[in-house]
């Protein structure tokens, strides 16, 4: 198991954004008025982790900070704050497991269990080939398909250990797997089907009053 830690081993010594993503911090610096620049830190940070293989470096966020004129603290605050941003190298597949209490109610811990078992690593780890990294996140904003995972830029619903084993086996091997819900549902909508609106006729065809 390699654990992660915020090694000053790995921090490069300047970060600079590409040329394609220059242009990308002038457009999204442009959306917001003059004097509130500042507003910009966030989408800048992921900007700049989805350039460097998912990470941010401190070089970066120093770069973010001269760019929006700010102290570097007011950076490394933001970053060091949300969950959504990794300080550290992370695997190619980040299992962000919410534990938040409707996934806990739910058997997030169970989930949990699930996958430290089957990658054989502990929270905060990553697998020896760098293929898995393993983390406990603040609410998703899913709860009605609880228990979630976000895996990259995607959310698993409605999973069990079972169901998250398989997901596991699956994205080793490379295979196409289900974004979203794991039943059978349409999207947040009830497992049992609609419960309200359940009379599609319009009323004109009811032989109501005209």
């Amino acid at each position: 198991m390699v654990k992660a830690t915020y090694n000053n081993d790995i921090q490069p010594d300047s970060f600079e954004f590409s040329a394609a993503n220059k242009k990308k911090v002038k457009d999204i610096i442009a959306r917001y008025p003059v004097g509130g620049e500042r507003s910009a830190v966030m989408p800048l940070l992921d900007l700049a982790q989805r350039q460097h293989d998912n990470w941010i470096p401190r070089a970066a966020m120093d770069k973010i900070a001269e760019i929006l004129n700010l102290p570097p603290v007011k950076v490394y605050e933001v970053a060091t704050f949300y969950t959504m941003y990794n300080l550290e190298p992370v695997g190619k597949h980040h299992i962000q497991v919410c534990g938040t209490t409707p996934c806990k109610l739910c058997g997030s811990d169970g989930i949990m269990g699930a996958c430290k078992k089957k990658l054989g690593i502990e929270m905060g780890e990553t697998t020896k080939d760098g293929l898995f990294t393993l983390s406990e996140v603040e609410c998703l904003g899913a709860c009605v398909n609880a228990p979630v995972v976000q895996i990259g830029d995607d959310y698993y619903e409605d999973l069990t250990p079972e169901t998250m084993e398989t997901l596991l086996d699956d994205l080793a091997k490379g295979k196409k797997v289900t974004v979203g819900t794991q039943v059978a549902r349409e999207n947040a909508a009830p497992k049992t089907g609609r419960t309200t609106l359940v009379d599609d006729t319009p009323k004109s065809k009811k032989g109501g009053k005209k």
